[in-house]
């Protein structure tokens, strides 16, 4: 609830401080005395929008400071203060700050750390309603319609199963999206692949090849004189080479062996060594001539196939030697097509399984919502006769959305309409109905649904308005029974409605060294009996006003 208000330099009002307590508070004071100023100041702190001539004449500022206790710390309140990284001690009230310069230059504090206009609003739409003036606050906003509603039907586990559900289904869809986005630019890229693959395949690239025809190319361009010199060394070792005369010496030699019973045998195991070392080199010359080729069409293909596998390698920019993992690469994509293409089956499926829980789990949070919808259409309906609306009626739409619409909270729109005389069309609340009966369609509805919303502090702005005697009394009973859950502030002048108040603060204004200023004056019990004679008779208090505010007390005390 808010415990303390600060306003400096707002118009009239030079500066003020007022302390609040729970139960029901009432602002009263003649007409012009400022009290409008009390709720611009307050629509200013929650977020209205900021206008340099509400600043007070000679003033280079105004500023406007609440402090809220909230007794709830399940608040979403503090959701959203933890999300934008403002952290409260335990047990810490949450003070809001907004100042305006002449500029036009304002800045928002929350608990010291500056706040966008945006989080603000959002904030403060879980502290405070004001109804009567600030039509797009709280229940006149028909987009929180929806969650008052479920607020009021206890429908807190289903609400969350429903966006449990919606966001697997969104997850999935996601996923699904993705997987779609990239089988497309693949489903794109698949021909050039294949291509890729039916390239490479057929030239079958193996690493270390360009080395190795290089080499077969160099022997090739090299051939004429690789062979003549073989031949010329196969020569000089064969015919009537150097092994020929091996052979004669051996000859000689076995001669001698014989003549001196083998004596000079290693000799010649010596020299026939060596003749069989020099047969081995002669066969390796006569087959390394023999493998160099002098065939041009030979040279010719080793040379087609060095530029082949070249050009692919610029193709893909990269060596020769890499050319079979670029193959590798290619068959991997390609691989992987067919792995995106089982995934988007599957996650087809997923979807279709995703969207069924998620439709049963909004239909069943619909049917509650029906169910909720009929009880507090019939107990506002009960509310509206004592409030002098008995022709007005009330009711709460819920309608099914299409499949476009599907969102975390289910797939309905709820809508609060009203309908304030005999024979007229149901709509809208802040469309239909005046200041004063809105406010207290407004009381109807927040007497039933006090308890269940999060909202700890609610602001009247003249409830009372075309009203008085019976009507009047019920209006500041129905105040008082909601203030035993919430607290409640109201500016009224209605003497039966200021009756009921727990705390009273008089708004009046004065003119010091020719200088207006708004004063707010709490008052004692004694004091609010003479407030609310005033209220009856004006500005002159007869006794018998005295007498009829004794009586209009009482009772309500």
């Amino acid at each position: 609830m808010l415990t303390r208000l600060l306003i400096s330099n707002v118009v009239l009002i030079e500066k003020l401080e007022l302390d609040f307590s729970s139960g029901l508070t009432i602002f009263s004071g003649e007409t012009g005395a400022g009290k409008s100023i009390l709720l611009e100041s307050l629509g200013f702190l929650l977020g209205a929008r900021a206008e340099t001539d509400m600043i007070r004449q000679n003033a280079d500022k105004m500023s406007v400071t609440g402090v809220f206790d909230i007794s709830n710390r399940q608040s979403p309140v503090f959701d959203i203060l933890r999300e934008n990284e403002i952290l409260l001690e335990k047990d810490e009230d949450i003070i809001i700050k907004r100042s305006l310069d002449k500029s036009g230059k304002g800045k928002i504090l929350i608990n010291d750390t500056p706040v966008s206009l945006k989080l603000l609003r959002q904030i403060c739409l879980n502290l405070v309603e004001i109804h009567g003036q600030f039509d797009s606050q709280g229940l006149l906003d028909s987009s929180t319609h929806i969650d008052v509603l479920d607020c009021f039907g206890a429908n807190q586990n289903e609400r969350l199963t429903v966006k449990n559900n919606f966001n697997a289904l969104k997850d999935i869809e996601k996923r699904l999206s993705v997987a779609l986005a990239l089988n497309a630019q693949c489903a794109q890229e698949e021909q050039t692949l294949l291509h890729y693959k039916t390239e490479l395949e057929n030239i079958n690239a193996q690493k270390g090849e360009e080395e190795t025809l290089s080499s077969k190319r160099t022997e090739a361009m090299m051939g004429e004189k690789l062979v003549e010199n073989f031949n010329a060394a196969y020569g000089a070792l064969e015919g009537q080479g150097l092994a020929a005369n091996i052979r004669h010496a051996l000859s000689a030699l076995d001669k001698i062996n014989r003549l001196t019973n083998g004596k000079y045998q290693n000799i010649s195991e010596t020299l026939d060594g060596a003749l069989i070392e020099l047969d081995e080199a002669t066969a390796q010359i006569e087959k390394a001539s023999s493998e160099i080729s002098l065939n041009a069409t030979e040279t010719d293909a080793i040379e087609e196939r060095l530029f082949a596998l070249r050009a692919l390698a610029r193709k893909h920019a990269c060596n020769v030697d890499e050319l079979p993992d670029v193959l590798k690469t290619i068959n991997q994509k390609l691989s992987s097509l067919k792995q995106n293409s089982d995934e988007i089956i599957f996650l087809q499926k997923e979807m279709i399984s995703a969207k069924e829980a998620y439709l049963q789990s909004a239909a069943i949070l619909r049917q509650k919502r029906l169910n909720a919808a009929k009880l507090l259409e019939t107990s506002v309906q009960s509310e509206l006769s004592f409030l002098r609306l008995d022709k007005a009626r009330f009711r709460v739409r819920v309608e099914p959305s299409d499949d476009v619409h599907l969102t975390e909270k289910g797939t309905d729109s709820v809508v609060f309409e009203v309908s304030t005389n005999t024979g007229q069309p149901f709509g809208a609340l802040n469309k239909i109905a005046s200041g004063g009966e809105l406010a207290r369609f407004m009381l109807a509805l927040k007497v039933h649904l006090a308890q269940s919303s999060g909202v700890e502090t609610l602001i009247f702005d003249e409830i009372d308005s075309g009203v008085g005697g019976s009507a009047a009394e019920a209006v500041g009973n129905r105040l008082s029974k909601l203030s035993k859950t919430v607290q409640v502030m109201a500016v009224t002048h209605s003497p039966q409605v200021a009756a009921f108040s727990d705390t009273h603060f008089k708004v009046s204004k004065q003119t010091i060294n020719q200088t207006t200023i708004t004063e707010v004056q709490k008052l004692s019990q004694l004091e609010k009996k003479e407030e609310i004679a005033r209220m009856i008779s004006g500005e002159k208090i007869s006794n018998e006003a005295r007498a009829a505010a004794d009586i209009l007390i009482k009772p309500a005390s």
